[in-house]
């Protein structure tokens, strides 16, 4: 009698059984329209988005690199005339770019890192729970509500020379009244306050909302070990806080390396040449002068320049990430 011990072990698998669709190439190839489609899906939310960003930020960032290669002619019908890297050897050699590059250079050096601490310092004030909180938040969001021409007009009255009001409150207490935005030693500075008085207010609302999200039992914690207050700040806070810091920095080297509004209705790039930021040179060189072409080229200068320091600042606040 035949034994029939084996047969069921080495019985073959038929194609197309459902040994075969159990797994396989069937499960691979399931797999694979999953993902494409999972692709497709997520390609196709992120269009809108990906077709603003190159109209509105990479094709004039293409277009002002390309126009920064010509020049202006007024001859008969005008016109541009390509001129390749000659706008770039002439502000080599012109001493009022370098002039506007080192104003603008001072002045970031100095409103950066003023205006990100002052809006940390704020925010870890506001998160605290104390009576009048209501009222102090609402004080320090007031200039958010204040448009740029309104902001200028008021601090241009307040620091008048002859009459305004901070003038008034120094002499009243005994000092020599300031010249302010008359002057070509205190402008700059005036210029700082003004742009800090406005801008400090709204990145605290993003160092706020990044407070707000860290752990409230990481500082009890802490607290029952015996750490302090600062060494909670520096331990715990910070570190939890480094992305937003990063975020808001890098936007307000963006925004303070552009300025522009106050310098234009506050001081046109005076006394003496001290608040003239290189935006407002290009804007004087391109829309007074009519010399676009060089002053594009200012704005690529302007454009490398900002990306440097961005990435610098990437690089500085990532590195204990690893």
């Amino acid at each position: 009698m035949a034994s029939t011990t084996g047969t069921h072990q080495t019985q073959p698998t038929m194609p197309g059984s459902m040994g075969e669709r159990a797994g396989g190439p069937f499960v691979g190839r399931r797999s694979r329209t999953g993902n494409v489609r999972t692709w497709l899906a997520a390609y196709a939310l992120l269009a809108p988005a990906l077709v603003g960003l190159a109209v509105f930020r990479l094709y004039p960032i293409a277009l002002a690199a390309w126009g920064s290669l010509h020049t202006s002619t007024f001859g008969e019908g005008g016109g541009r005339v390509f001129v390749g890297l000659d706008n770039y050897r002439y502000l080599v050699a012109e001493p009022t770019f370098w002039s506007s590059l080192w104003v603008t250079l001072k002045l970031n050096l100095v409103i950066n890192p003023l205006q990100v601490a002052l809006a940390l310092g704020l925010a870890v004030l506001a998160d605290q729970r104390f009576p009048g909180i209501r009222a102090y938040r609402t004080a320090f969001f007031i200039p958010i509500g204040v448009s740029i021409p309104i902001a200028a007009l008021i601090w241009r009255i307040m620091l008048d020379p002859n009459a305004g009001l901070v003038n008034a409150v120094l002499t009243a207490i005994g000092l020599p009244a300031q010249p302010f935005l008359t002057s070509a030693d205190q402008a700059l500075w005036a210029i700082v306050l003004i742009a800090t008085w406005k801008g400090v207010s709204f990145w605290m609302v993003f160092l706020l909302a990044g407070l707000q999200n860290i752990p409230a039992d990481l500082h009890e914690a802490a607290m029952l070990d015996g750490a302090s207050p600062v060494q909670r700040f520096f331990q715990i806070t910070l570190p939890l806080l480094r992305r937003t810091l990063l975020f808001v920095l890098v936007t307000d080297t963006a925004i303070n390396f552009l300025l522009f509004a106050p310098v234009y209705l506050l001081t046109a790039g005076g006394p003496e040449l001290s608040t003239n930021l290189l935006m407002y040179e290009a804007y004087k060189t391109g829309f007074v002068f009519a010399d676009m072409g060089l002053a594009l080229a200012m704005v690529m200068v302007l454009l490398a320049l900002v990306l440097v320091v961005v990435a610098a600042e990437f690089r500085l606040l990532q590195s204990e990430e690893g």
